[in-house]
């Protein structure tokens, strides 16, 4: 695997993982939050309204918070890909 492809591979599996902590950090704080908890559909839009004010606003909230969360981690995969393919090592 050459520098490039490191770097990619690295954003693709920081961007993964950055969205499935975004997305089961949402999922725990709707289901936690509000006066009807659990994922039942008052539940839901219990916790979303409790998250952001309105439905609509929690789940902006949420979004951003996973996209801000991909985000990073694909950043930070792209930087430890670079790190590792500068240090020479490589995969083979």
């Amino acid at each position: 695997m050459n520098n490039d492809q490191m770097a990619k591979t690295g954003a693709a599996v920081g961007g993964v993982a950055g969205t499935t902590a975004g997305v089961g950090g949402g999922i725990a704080a709707v289901s936690a939050a509000g006066t009807v908890t659990g994922l039942s559909g008052p539940g839901i839009m219990a916790g979303l309204a409790a998250i952001g004010g309105s439905a609509l606003g929690g789940i902006a909230l949420i979004a951003f918070g996973t996209v801000a969360l991909a985000g990073a981690g694909a950043y930070g995969g792209f930087r430890l890909g670079k790190y590792l393919s500068e240090k020479g090592r490589t995969v083979r």
